[in-house]
């Protein structure tokens, strides 16, 4: 090609691409335009748009114990900043849509010349739709319906833009708007699957489930994405069990098992799943059920949905009353593989429930735990179950320390020669385990304690800081030392002493080595874990720690025998928790409510002679108490007047009447008294107020501390707990303020306790004085302080200074003549003052 006819080419196509301008309406530019739009731009975005919907796709969790969205898209409620994206494929395709627009754009005299500027506005509002952005979704498809009404994609737009209405809520003017595009007989079959799906889901959505079922069998019909259609005869299915029609759920059911491989196979086992709900065990041939369910589990397509499968056959035992089987299979199904929350939630808490219904309240507690672990805290559920569980807290709190107890005591009594038998048979057990996991090539693994963990409390350990207590230094400990003897050989192997021993030719690659010869260079001798002796000096033998732990003992028989009868029903194991404490020799403080409660029990039980028999003793032994009163007249409870409610209202009443020493001395009586009630905890709060009142916040402090550790799961111990965390912090922080700032204060006169007749005269003079001098502002009240003293407190008066000047009048008149010594105080300071007891730090510094 020679010089010339280049050059000519040259001006030729430089002619054609400045001819293409967006302002001029030619053939060359429309086409120009449309085609590189088309086939550059947009085809780009539509990939991305299509590479994020599959993300969603394989990301989506579903829910299929409620009914299935339509969509699969979880809108999250987070909110972005300006310019930010969920997805960076949906901001790459609106980058894309935006970019065809801006290059591409012929919008020449009102009018748009290029015909593929309404797929670019379409592409723009499905990334935004899917991105959550909803209202700039909004507007695109409103955009496309305003400038291109003759659009080829004018209803697949309208559809697009009612999809997003629902999406924002706007449900019923969706379903109005898709119904008049239904009505249009141009519609393509893809459009028409998703407008009518669209309505199936605003209807879901308004719970007008019954009007969703006819759009979604048409939208079923006319889809040709068989993922579709498997989606919705699977909704289909849920929604017809939730109007009841099983028989016609599970024919939607078998259309989705009909579509086998062509769908997920998700919707396939889960099809398989609500079928064998929904069977009929009336039938006579529950086998049938039996070897479907098993063909299901035995197929190996099936594997990542065992979870499922193990479940529903658990459910099937449960059903033919097969709990040991069943419970196989719910423990089976927790330990598949699974991303069904909401199935290991369901899981746990049915075998709470198996463990409730045996009486096994700690395996129980702790399946409900696990339970909780997994469900949603929003679920009405999660708040029954948190509740259930609560109520759980004082059995497996009492069960622990009797078990714990039960163990030492048992322990203790033994001879010397039997505890080491026992425990030497234990360690010889762990040895052999050792020895074999070492054979096996798995050395033993150690744990960051020191030594084996001390399961007897207050068991002869001198206290810290005294002689022969433990020292801190590593080598002053031998168990340490041994431990990290053995913690050396498991690492390097044995060693020469030598420099550069780490990286010296002795350091050999330890797994290289034979096990046995490991097992060699570790001596099991030197370690206190297998040691009998280590066990045996851990066992208690002072008395006084005997017989603490068997006052617990007793006292967690007791309160278990409560539990059990008053709030499980369980008689039974209260029963016999009752008789085993009225045979371990009790405190005289519970023998005789433990009679009264078995006396209750055995009439429970219908035990008639026992209960004759235990009543005859209540009767000759205790004839003055409040229990044989009810025995003799039940009805008498009503009227009790020592009633632990009449007492306590009775005390609170006297705490009111700031009687604040009465109500800590009559409060210790009273938790003695009723030890177990559960009003104990109310006098125990009551006490710690009182104790506030006049001890100050420390001491208000530690005797909340007591309630909330000492009754964690009561009312009380929850709002001590409560009143720790976040009123006793603020109270502490509290400091004086300047008198010269304030404009209230009081006027106080500090009286001895033991004065108490004259505080009601200096009382009684200050009243008859305001009235007389009629300063109606001010009133008089007498505030206890600690408890030497207590203090006689005029209020209202506004300045320091006329606080003083009124001391003076009442000094200087001589109708009054009250010469006490007295203080003034702002108000604020004189709260702290009482808050914290520290009024002389506050006369120091004034």
């Amino acid at each position: 090609m020679n010089t010339f006819t280049r050059f000519t080419l040259f001006i030729f196509l430089s002619a054609a691409i400045f001819s293409c301008s967006r302002k001029k309406d030619t053939f060359i530019s429309r086409n120009y335009h449309a085609v590189t739009a088309e086939y550059n731009i947009l085809y780009n975005g539509q990939i991305a748009l299509e590479q994020g919907r599959e993300e969603i796709n394989q990301n989506y969790a579903d829910n299929y114990w409620d009914i299935l969205p339509v969509e699969r898209l979880a809108v999250d409620n987070k909110i972005l900043l300006p310019d930010s994206i969920r997805n960076q494929n949906f901001g790459r395709a609106e980058e894309k849509a935006v970019k065809a627009i801006q290059k591409h754009s012929m919008l020449i005299g009102g009018k748009q010349r290029n015909p593929q500027m309404d797929e670019a506005y379409l592409l723009l509002g499905k990334s935004r739709y899917f991105d959550q952005r909803f209202i700039p979704a909004l507007d695109a498809f409103n955009y496309i319906l305003y400038r291109y009404p003759a659009s080829d994609n004018i209803n697949h737009a309208r559809i697009w833009r009612e999809k997003t209405n629902i999406r924002i809520g706007n449900e019923k003017l969706a379903i109005k708007n898709l119904k008049k595009i239904l009505d249009s007989d141009r519609l393509k079959d893809e459009d028409l699957a998703d407008a009518n799906a669209s309505i199936a889901q605003a209807y879901i959505n308004l719970r007008q489930v019954d009007s969703a079922v006819a759009p979604l069998y048409t939208a079923a019909d006319f889809t040709d994405i068989n993922a579709e259609k498997g989606r919705y005869f699977y909704i289909l299915g849920q929604l017809h069990n939730r109007l009841g029609e099983t028989a016609t759920a599970n024919a939607a059911f078998d259309k989705v098992i009909d579509l086998n491989r062509k769908s997920p196979r998700i919707y396939f086992v889960n099809a398989y799943v609500q079928k064998a709900k929904n069977y009929d065990f009336n039938s006579g041939n529950n086998q049938y059920l039996l070897d479907l369910l098993t063909e299901l589990e035995q197929d190996r397509e099936n594997r990542p949905y065992l979870d499922k499968i193990y479940f529903q056959l658990g459910e099937y035992y449960s059903r033919i009353d097969s709990t040991d089987t069943a419970l196989e299979y719910y423990n089976k199904s927790l330990r598949s593989p699974s991303s069904d929350i909401y199935l290991k939630s369901i899981n746990y808490e049915i075998l709470a429930n198996i463990n409730f219904d045996r009486a096994e309240y700690q395996a129980s507690g702790k399946y409900y735990d696990s339970t909780l672990t997994f469900m949603s805290p929003e679920l009405l559920e999660y708040r029954t179950i948190k509740k259930r569980r609560t109520n759980l807290d004082d059995v497996i709190k009492y069960e622990q320390i009797a078990e714990e107890t039960d163990s030492i005591l048992r322990l203790a009594g033994l001879s010397e020669d039997a505890r080491i038998a026992y425990f030497t048979e234990y360690t010889d057990a762990l040895r052999v385990k050792a020895v074999k996991d070492m054979e096996a090539g798995n050395l033993p693994v150690y744990t960051a304690s020191i030594g084996p963990q001390n399961n007897f409390p207050s068991a002869n350990v001198p206290p810290a800081g005294q002689p022969n207590s433990g020292n801190s230094f590593y080598f002053y400990n031998p168990l340490r030392v041994s431990k990290g003897a053995q913690s050396f050989l498991r690492v390097w192997g044995s060693r020469e002493l030598a420099d550069n021993w780490r990286w010296g030719s002795s350091a050999l690659n330890q797994s290289s080595i034979n096990p046995q010869e490991r097992l060699m260079d570790i001596n099991l001798d030197n370690d206190p874990i297998y040691d009998p002796m280590t066990y045996v000096s851990q066992i208690p033998g002072e008395r006084s720690v005997l017989d603490s732990l068997a006052t617990q003992q007793n006292l967690a028989y007791y309160q278990l025998g409560v539990i059990y009868n008053e709030n499980y029903g369980e008689y039974d194991l209260a029963a016999q928790r009752l008789e085993f404490l009225l045979g371990n020799q009790p405190q005289e403080r519970l023998v005789l409510p433990a009679k009264y409660n078995l006396y209750k029990i055995y009439e429970a039980q219908g035990r008639l002679r026992d209960q004759e028999e235990i009543r005859n003793d209540i009767l000759q032994n205790y004839s003055d108490s409040r229990y044989a009163a009810f025995i003799k007249n039940p009805e008498s409870i009503q009227r009790d007047e020592n009633s632990p409610e009449v007492l306590y209202n009775n005390l609170f009443r006297e705490y009111e009447n700031q009687k604040y020493q009465d109500v800590i001395q009559k409060s210790n009586e009273y938790v003695s008294r009723f030890t177990g009630d559960p009003i104990v905890p109310k006098f125990e709060l009551l006490k710690a107020r009182a104790t506030a009142r006049i001890q100050g916040i420390d001491a208000y402090e530690q005797a909340l501390n007591y309630v909330a550790v000492t009754y964690p799961q009561t009312q009380e111990g929850q709002k001590a707990q409560d009143i720790i965390n976040k009123a006793i912090p603020e109270l502490k922080t509290l400091e004086f303020s300047s008198d010269s700032l304030q404009s209230k204060f009081k006027l106080i006169y500090p009286v001895e306790n033991m004065e108490a007749q004259k505080t009601a005269e200096l009382k009684d003079s200050i009243e008859k004085a305001i009235s007389e001098l009629d300063y109606k502002k001010l009133n008089v009240s007498i505030d206890v302080y600690d408890s030497e003293r207590t203090f006689v407190v005029v209020h209202g008066l506004e300045t320091q200074s006329k606080s003083l000047g009124f001391q003076e009048l009442l000094r200087e008149n001589k109708n009054y003549k009250i010469g006490r010594e007295a203080f003034a105080m702002s108000a604020e300071n004189y709260r702290i003052v009482q808050i914290k007891k520290n009024l002389r730090d506050y006369l120091d510094n004034n």
